[in-house]
Order: structure tokens, then C-alpha cells, then sequence
């Protein structure tokens, strides 16, 4: 290669849990540079989602992490165009690409769900992730499907 691979950037641990995995998942959310808010939504959310499941004797925080881990996916399909043909050809996800997909599929999801405010409709999502329900789950899921369906071209794959 000519050109250096660049830096990964060190991303600075959230002030209130002091957890990376937070900051990034605020830094995902933020549109416009808007951190603070940003911020404040996912800590409101947070707040919700540890009224809303008072009898689960999880933090707000693990619940989250939780969620986040059952929308990861571990496969996706790539589409490679081989002779004249496009085939999806499934691929095993880096670990930082997973915990990225997951992120966005999460908020992607939870901007689409209807309710009040964006701290309600990212409560909601994470609380149906962690029931195994809701968008970002069933957008795992059928990551998966694809990839299962198209497992006869993982030779393809280079």
C-alpha cells in the first residue's frame, strides 16, 4: 500500500460512567456536532429505562450493554461482482465494525419508532433489544438470514 494505514483516534471515556463504549455510542448519536444534547438524550433514556424496569435487578447501564449485545451482528453480506454476476458474499464482521453496526442499527431504529421525545423512543428500543424484539434486533436477524441464505458463495471470499 502506498498511503499509511491512519491513527486510530483514542476516544475519551463519558464524565458520568466513565465507560468508552458510552462516548461512542453518544458520538453515533450526535447530529450537527450537537453533543450535549446528544448526551443528555441517552442519559434521559437511560433514567427511563431504569423506572420502566424497576424489577430487573440490572443497572440502566448493563441493561444497555445487554441490548447492545443482541443487536450485534457477527455475518453480513458483501455484495462482489464475479464475471458478470453480483453475489452477496457473507462475511465475518471485525469486532470494532460489530460494536459500529450495532450502535447505528440501535439509534437508526429508535429515530424511527414513534413517541414523544428521542430519550422515549431510544428507552423503548434498547428495552425491546433487550427483550429480544423491536427493529434492531430483527435487523440482526435478518443479516443473519442473508448470510445463511447465501452461504453457498462464502467461497468467494478473499
Amino acid at each position: 500500500m502506498r498511503k499509511a494505514k491512519p491513527k486510530k483516534r483514542v476516544i475519551l471515556p463519558d464524565p458520568v460512567y466513565g465507560d468508552q463504549k458510552v462516548s461512542k455510542f453518544v458520538n453515533h448519536q450526535m447530529l450537527d456536532g450537537n453533543k450535549s444534547i446528544a448526551s443528555s438524550i441517552f442519559y434521559h433514556a437511560l433514567e427511563l429505562v431504569g423506572q420502566k424496569m424497576k424489577d430487573n435487578e440490572q443497572a440502566p447501564l448493563e441493561i444497555w450493554k445487554t441490548a447492545l449485545d443482541k443487536v450485534t451482528p457477527q455475518v453480513e453480506v458483501k455484495s462482489r461482482r464475479i464475471g458478470g454476476a453480483t453475489f452477496q458474499v457473507p462475511t465475518e464482521l471485525r469486532p470494532e465494525r460489530k460494536e459500529s453496526v450495532s450502535m447505528k442499527n440501535l439509534i437508526n431504529y429508535a429515530r424511527k419508532r414513534g413517541g414523544k421525545t428521542m430519550a422515549d423512543k431510544l428507552a423503548n428500543e434498547i428495552m425491546d433489544a433487550y427483550n429480544e424484539q423491536g427493529g434492531a434486533y430483527k435487523r440482526k436477524e435478518d443479516m443473519h438470514r442473508m448470510a445463511e441464505a447465501n452461504r453457498a458463495f462464502a467461497h468467494f471470499r478473499f
